[in-house]
């Protein structure tokens, strides 16, 4: 089907806009956009210059893609927003690009980025995540596929947040995460696994008890980090949950919700 672009809207000439994609009232698009076919962009949202949108994207009243970052550090480079395919960003949501020459803040596909929620620069989002309404990302954080962000929630910058994890509402977030695990607080701690969004996911039994022993040997013990691998290698079948949670600690620089470790390993 044809594009359709309401009369009041604006576009400049040197847009590329796919098939079958609605521009509507008082929207805003600059000329080095790129807007993939099958995307509904409602009123009044703005779409800046170095803004590169997949197919099939919802993006509703007021949303604000690729303005440049709230960085004082940044000095007009060009940077990019790389949206994928199939996502909903909804009323006044605003995505920034990235800072540094080249540089890139991604969002991937099937996520769900609720009203006045922020995706800050350089930040890596992934697929199938969900950002509840007036949740914040803060420069260079990565959030993995399936993650969930209740309302209000607040992360630092250069915080992970590990795949298939929960994050509570109104949470401070400062530190990384884990995958499978659930945060909440101000600032947040752990709280155990996520087992609703494991089920969700279709996780097996057998591998969401495998985790929590994990758990319970990585963040709920007086052991070293050596000392809880060793451990989960004597005792837990390996999984490849079990070796991407093992993986995350072992990469984590800053600590972790609820905990950190000194170069040494031990608890502080």
């Amino acid at each position: 089907m044809p594009t359709t672009i309401h009369p009041t809207a604006i576009v400049a000439p040197e847009a590329q806009l796919g098939e079958n994609v609605s521009i509507g009232p008082y929207t805003v698009i600059d000329g080095q956009v790129t807007i993939g076919d099958d995307c509904a962009i409602d009123a009044h949202v703005r779409i800046c210059n170095h803004t590169r949108i997949g197919r099939g994207n919802s993006i509703h009243q007021g949303a604000v893609l690729g303005e440049v970052p709230q960085d004082a550090k940044f000095q007009g480079e060009v940077s990019y927003l790389t949206i994928g395919e199939e996502n909903q960003i909804r009323e006044y949501a605003t995505l920034h690009r990235a800072s540094g020459e080249g540089a890139e803040t991604l969002i991937g596909s099937n996520c769900m980025l609720m009203a006045y929620s922020h995706v800050g620069h350089n930040a890596q989002v992934g697929s199938y995540i969900s950002v509840a309404s007036f949740a914040g990302l803060s420069g260079h954080c990565v959030v993995e596929d399936y993650a969930n962000l209740a309302g209000y929630a607040g992360i630092h910058q250069y915080v992970t947040i590990g795949t298939m994890a929960f994050v509570g509402g109104m949470s401070r977030v400062v530190v990384d995460v884990p995958p499978y695990c659930m945060a909440q607080g101000n600032p947040a701690e752990l709280y155990g696994l996520n087992f609703r969004g494991l089920i969700r996911r279709g996780v097996s039994e057998e591998t969401r008890m495998a985790l929590k022993k994990v758990y319970r040997a990585l963040y709920r013990s007086t052991l070293t980090l050596d000392e809880a691998i060793e451990r989960i290698r004597a005792e837990v079948k390996t999984t490849p949950e079990v070796e991407r949670m093992i993986a995350f600690q072992q990469a984590v620089a800053g600590g972790y919700a609820g905990r950190q470790r000194d170069p040494h390993g031990k608890q502080t």
